[in-house]
């Protein structure tokens, strides 16, 4: 059994099939849990990697999609969301509302539907590569297809 065998990786591989049959899941052959492992392991700059946060947001979550360089603003999210309260999602949630483990969580094929927010750093790099399914592997895409795929929205999210 290989990486690609698992459920989770098998789900990104088919929302990247259908959005693009020339889109392929990359196995890494050493972690990209963090984006400076990732980065580390491909070779390219640590913004190029796309960073998955799960947010709490009041009564629901929201996915935000940071480059590895960057962080994100929870004032930032508030205010883009014209909400009081946002914080960090806990492990269990972001395994049961994505359906990913925390160092695999990709920006496509979650459990539930999320809103998805994706900062306008992410637009400087022509490659960007994000989660897979598994800390170990990833997919390439560009910022206009990111946004594509995801159907996420654009804003300044960072600090």
């Amino acid at each position: 059994m290989t990486l690609l065998d698992k459920e989770s990786v098998k789900r990104v591989e088919r929302i990247l099939k259908e959005f693009d049959q020339k889109q392929k899941v990359i196995i890494l052959n050493t972690s990209a849990r963090t984006a400076s492992e990732a980065a580390s392991s491909l070779g390219c700059e640590v913004g190029a990697i796309v960073k998955s946060l799960l947010f709490n947001t009041e009564n629901t979550f929201t996915l935000c999609l940071v480059a590895g360089d960057k962080r994100a603003s929870l004032n930032k999210i508030k205010k883009t969301l014209n909400i009081k309260d946002a914080s960090m999602a806990l492990a269990d949630d972001v395994k049961k509302v994505t359906g990913y483990t925390i160092g695999g969580v990709s920006p496509v094929g979650h459990l539930n539907k999320i809103d998805i927010l994706i900062d306008n750093s992410l637009e400087r790099f022509t490659s960007l590569y994000a989660a897979a399914g598994h800390p170990n592997c990833v997919f390439q895409i560009n910022f206009k297809d990111l946004k594509k795929i995801t159907n996420g929205s654009i804003k300044g999210i960072i600090e």
